[in-house]
């Protein structure tokens, strides 16, 4: 298993431990009050023994949720599977229980274990077994998925932005960080890039405000668009006007956008 299968896995075991530690408790607590004669020691036997095993065998619809996230399998493929490993299931928890509650009443209490006619009792069992492994296997699935998204969502994150530039028929995909600037150029807009290509895309500028903004741009001018994290210096120019400079390139900033310059001076 990679590291978000993992998490996922363990995620999952640890919400089905507590929620089964937590049934467990209430049934103990059930049939003290509804079964005084019992005791308190027999039915922690009965319940802490069922609990013990569940929390082993929880590995067997992992195993199968983890089968399925990898493989997306059709429902006519994932049945048997599933109906395979109820069926183990259901054998390895109750012999398992069968097993640690003779074990504890040989050590703990006077007389024997009786588990009853298999006949009557394993299917009892099993209808139980098959509701615990369904429940186990949607907590398993939904939790790999929701760790699968999450390790999307991180790379996604930590990739470096970059925007597809549509120069004709061709695409230049480059990192936002790489755009000085972008300016209007009649039906076209003009991408200024570090490497010093300038492409061309059929599009306003207006229209290119609205993705570009989302990366940090600025408005300098009616005609420009700045990456402020690409400006290395502002050069007063009389009435308010400034020249943005981007390294070797210059850039209009008109004293109608103060906004921006508050922006860069911070």
């Amino acid at each position: 298993m990679n590291g978000e299968e993992r998490q996922g896995i363990g995620r999952a075991w640890l919400l089905g431990a507590s929620l089964i530690s937590c049934i467990s408790v209430v049934n103990v607590l059930t049939i003290r009050h509804d079964a005084p004669h019992f005791g308190t020691l027999a039915p922690a036997i009965w319940e802490g023994s069922s609990a013990l095993v569940t929390v082993a065998i929880f590995m067997i619809p992992a195993a199968v949720a983890l089968w399925t996230t990898r493989t997306a399998p059709r429902w006519w493929r994932a049945l048997p599977v599933h109906l395979v490993a109820v069926v183990l299931y259901s054998m390895l928890h109750v012999a398992g229980f069968v097993a640690l509650r003779k074990l504890a009443y040989w050590t703990l209490m006077d007389g024997p274990y009786e588990f009853g006619p298999l006949s009557s009792e394993f299917p009892y069992e099993f209808r139980k077994d098959l509701m615990a492994y369904g429940l186990a296997s949607i907590i398993y699935y939904l939790s790999l998925r929701r760790s699968a998204r999450e390790a999307v969502l991180a790379q996604t994150a930590s990739a470096p932005a970059s925007f597809d530039i549509r120069d004709g028929a061709r695409l230049v995909r480059v990192p936002v960080s790489e755009i000085l600037a972008v300016r209007s150029a009649g039906n076209y807009a003009e991408f200024l890039l570090a490497d010093g290509r300038r492409p061309l895309m059929r599009s306003s500028l207006s229209a290119l405000e609205t993705q570009m903004v989302k990366h940090g741009f600025l408005r300098t001018h009616r005609s420009w668009l700045v990456n402020p994290a690409r400006v290395t210096g502002l050069r007063p120019e009389g009435s308010g006007d400034y020249a943005v400079e981007l390294g070797a390139v210059e850039v209009p900033l008109s004293r109608r956008f103060p906004q921006t310059l508050s922006a860069l001076r911070g």
